[in-house]
């Protein structure tokens, strides 16, 4: 697993904090099928799971890619954001999940609506300073001439950023579904509404073009021309697929 050991001398912090939210995933999955503890209609522990393994997924694609700006003292100050952001939010879905309850739009009580709204201000600094890092790659003419993946990065960044964002409109309605209240029966594990809008899917699908993207242009469309309209594409059926959401109609049905 040479991939391993380079992803630890490209960035040891980030391959260490992710493959500890990879142990929390692993837990929570556990807890997911040994516990009864339920928040809208799943185990509670099913959302912490997610949400650790998909940390785990992100830490490790920043700190693969964010090596590539050579830029020590930007990925240093990166590192530590990433860390405390994650590690904040991470702790109060577990917490509240634990306990029964929503992490996400609960606003049942001052300090909950609280907690939920600092996770909102968190991932708004924590996806604005990886904006930094994406402009900062528009800044480089060239990646050992590996053009395409240097646009997947780009591009992976600038979707990753996008739809990030989008989680705003599930803050503004307190809710992911659409047509419905949340905790309609949905796909295994992801728990996408079967029968109505999701907002999840988009959110999904968007964010992790982090990964797609580059891994493309790496390995695929090496060519700057197709990996851009390979991305365009892409762009088009996410953004489909939330405007599907927001009209309440069903992607699996």
């Amino acid at each position: 697993m040479n991939w391993i050991v380079e992803l630890h001398q490209r960035n040891n912090v980030l391959a260490w904090y992710g493959w500890l939210t990879l142990l929390g995933g692993i837990i929570c999955l556990i807890l997911s099928k040994t516990t009864s503890i339920q928040v809208n209609n799943i185990n509670a522990f099913v959302k912490p799971a997610k949400f650790f393994l998909s940390t785990w997924i992100l830490c490790f694609t920043m700190g693969w890619i964010g090596y590539e700006l050579h830029q020590p003292n930007v990925i240093k100050l990166y590192n530590i954001v990433t860390i405390v952001v994650m590690s904040f939010e991470l702790i109060v879905i577990t917490w509240q999940a634990a306990n029964g309850r929503l992490s996400h739009f609960n606003i049942d009580k001052p300090y909950y609506s609280m907690l939920f709204s600092l996770m909102g201000l968190a991932i708004t600094i924590f996806t604005l300073h990886t904006a930094y890092l994406g402009y900062l790659f528009f800044k480089i003419d060239n990646l050992n001439k590996q053009i395409g993946y240097l646009w997947g990065i780009r591009l992976g960044i600038i979707f990753f950023v996008i739809f990030a964002f989008e989680g705003g409109v599930m803050g503004a309605k307190l809710q992911h579904t659409v047509g419905a209240i949340d905790g309609s029966e949905g796909i295994a594990f992801f728990n996408w509404s079967k029968h109505y809008g999701d907002l999840r899917i988009a959110h999904f699908l968007g964010m992790h073009s982090l990964q797609l993207l580059p891994l493309l242009g790496f390995y695929v469309f090496k060519n700057p021309v197709a990996i851009i309209a390979f991305a365009i594409i892409y762009f088009g059926f996410v953004v489909y697929t939330l405007v599907n959401a927001l009209r309440g109609l069903a992607f699996f049905k």
